[in-house]
């Protein structure tokens, strides 16, 4: 594991001292007090990842892993936000270490995000760690404590990385360490490889990703270049604008989806896209290839690399890491890559050690490859 991996993990399980003087949390307030109010657009707050900064009233959260920033002065900061169903979880992190779950409501109200700290200059970081499916996030603005204020951002990184995925991406179940649960508590993007790989790079970090999604077929109605498109990953018509982001290197990592559903010939989702027939593994292989001529054309000068892993689609007798080497050999792209990740044979989704060990993987492919020197 890498040294500076290995830091930012001790540092995400250690008490920080801010932690005691921290009087949690999460009461709404029924009017505003008297500090110093910004909105949603303001300059000072830094946003990553696909947020609709359109609407008139409301920045929209839809993705994991879309984190907002206010730089601060100050004990106080609280936020106006409206959940869509109040499905969603989110951490709040201080001064990148000290970390709280926040759970917002599906009522429009204020939240204390952090109180009783020691005065002085801090980071806040909202941080989404559950998936779209569980309804989207309204935030409205930030308000300091009287004699409070905020700051100007700190410069966004050069650095930028992409990840398309399913559940593994996305982080799902990554903290039950019992079972393989669907609850959203469970779910924690922020401690998925693709966020680890990010923080150690320190790298703007997008995730768009789905549990359950496949290139061919997935366990509902839509596919990954139905979606990959999207701001609003459930509108059609919602387009990204991918100029916002322009990532110097992208992370593709599906298939294991698809390795299961092509063979189950009476599911639903199977029968409408292949009818009655599986398909073939040239038909596999073109439309990964044709997946990937899609990320090319939007973004033309990122190195690509196609992971796979660690559940079972990389297992010892698994065609599908060549059907991803296949494709990637049609591209004749020297900028396109494979990196698969070991077969961990556990018992549902990866877990945080998991995701620890498929980090170092990625983190030491980037660098032995020089992409970010």
């Amino acid at each position: 594991m890498s040294v500076i991996l290995k830091q930012q993990i001790k540092n995400l399980a250690m008490k920080n001292v801010y932690l005691a003087f921290i009087l949690l949390l999460f009461f709404s307030f029924s009017c505003k007090k008297d500090g110093e109010y910004i909105p949603f657009n303001h300059p000072n707050i830094q946003y990553t990842g696909r947020v609709n900064l359109d609407s008139d009233s409301s920045a929209i959260v839809y993705w994991p892993g879309t984190s907002i920033k206010i730089n601060f002065e100050g004990r106080e900061v609280k936020a106006l936000i409206k959940d869509e169903n109040g499905r969603n979880y989110y951490n709040i992190i201080l001064d990148n270490d000290s970390i709280i779950l926040f759970h917002p409501k599906a009522e429009k109200q204020w939240y204390s995000l952090i109180s009783g700290i020691p005065d002085g200059k801090h980071q806040l970081e909202v941080f989404k760690r559950t998936e779209w499916d569980r309804g989207e996030t309204h935030f409205y603005g930030f308000e300091s404590e009287k004699g409070g204020r905020f700051l100007e951002p700190t410069p966004l990184s050069d650095r930028t990385i992409e990840f398309f995925g399913n559940s593994i991406t996305a982080g799902y179940a990554i903290e039950d360490t019992i079972g393989d649960s669907s609850d959203s508590i469970f779910t924690n993007n922020y401690l998925a490889y693709g966020a680890l790989t990010a923080r150690h790079f320190d790298a703007n970090y997008y995730c768009t990703a789905k549990g359950g999604i496949g290139i061919t077929v997935s366990w509902f109605p839509m596919i990954m270049k139905e979606m990959y498109y999207r701001l609003d990953p459930e509108d059609s018509a919602s387009l990204w604008d991918f100029t916002r982001a322009n990532p110097d290197i992208v992370v593709i990592n599906l298939f294991q989806n698809d390795s299961w559903l092509v063979n189950i010939p009476n599911y639903p989702e199977f029968i409408s896209r292949f009818g009655t027939q599986k398909p073939s593994e040239e038909y596999i292989i073109q439309e990964y290839f044709n997946f990937l001529n899609k990320i090319r054309t939007v973004y033309p000068g990122a190195s690509i690399i196609c992971a796979l892993g660690s559940m079972d689609a990389t297992k010892a007798d698994s065609p599908w890491p060549r059907y991803i080497e296949k494709a990637v050999e049609l591209t004749k792209d020297s900028s396109i890559y494979t990196c698969f990740f070991p077969y961990e044979n556990i018992k549902g989704h990866p877990e945080v050690e998991d995701h620890r060990k498929m980090a170092d993987i990625l983190i030491g492919f980037i660098e032995e490859n020089g992409l970010w020197e």
